[in-house]
């Protein structure tokens, strides 16, 4: 199966919560893996961008060769106000959702059903159609409200994949903890990967010398 065969059409939703690498890397891999992206970047979530990456984007200069080293045509931007966005719409069709990170008020909106932007109706459509739906918590401590609003959405069907990277795999640099963690997510999209080592894979003898064929993560200065 060649890349234009297999390439899929998600929604990436990226609220203000601490973990901004984890959403650009992602966003980079699935990309470079030729999937058609259609990305909402909260209001709060570019303040964060600017603290963790030092990337002061405003929402009508968000473009690919803004965040990246390069231009990619497959990611298209939206701004969070976009309520008439297509995938605002059930009768719209798409592969599902990440939300990547989730802060804990989006993740408290959507568990509700009282979300106000475009981001949580996005997620509020897949839950009601019942199509993919991955959410990547980052906050700890963890309040019972939190559990709760988490417990909540796995029981409608979506996926729960807290930002909790593993050591197994050794890893010597920030890049590795975050490549390990979006190794995870897409695991959890139903999207095949090698972006990071996998458990008892460091010594197989099959194992490439490469884990993966896409470009190493480059994120300021973050390595």
């Amino acid at each position: 199966m060649n890349q234009k065969e297999s390439s899929q059409k998600w929604v990436i939703g990226v609220s203000g919560s601490s973990g901004m690498p984890y959403a650009l890397r992602l966003i980079e891999v699935m990309a470079q893996q030729g999937h058609d992206l259609h990305v909402v970047f909260s209001e709060a979530a570019l303040r964060v961008l600017h603290e963790e990456l030092d990337i002061k984007l405003s929402q009508s200069f968000l473009k690919s060769e803004n965040l990246f080293d390069q231009s990619y045509k497959n990611i298209c931007f939206y701004n969070p106000k976009d309520i008439g966005a297509w995938f605002a719409s059930g009768s719209a069709t798409c592969q599902g959702m990440v939300i990547v990170p989730c802060s804990m008020a989006s993740l408290g909106m959507i568990a509700n059903g009282c979300g106000f932007n475009l981001l949580h109706r996005a997620a509020d459509v897949c839950l009601k159609e019942h199509r993919r739906l991955v959410i990547v918590p980052r906050e700890t401590p963890l309040s019972e409200i939190h559990l709760e609003n988490m417990l909540k959405l796995s029981r409608m069907g979506a996926r729960i994949v807290a930002a909790m990277p593993g050591f197994y795999h050794k890893p010597t640099t920030l890049s590795e903890l975050v490549d390990m963690m979006v190794m995870k997510i897409l695991d959890s999209m139903g999207i095949e990967n090698n972006v990071s080592t996998r458990w008892r894979q460091i010594n197989d003898e099959d194992v490439p010398d490469s884990p993966s064929t896409v470009i190493p993560l480059r994120l300021g200065g973050i390595k």
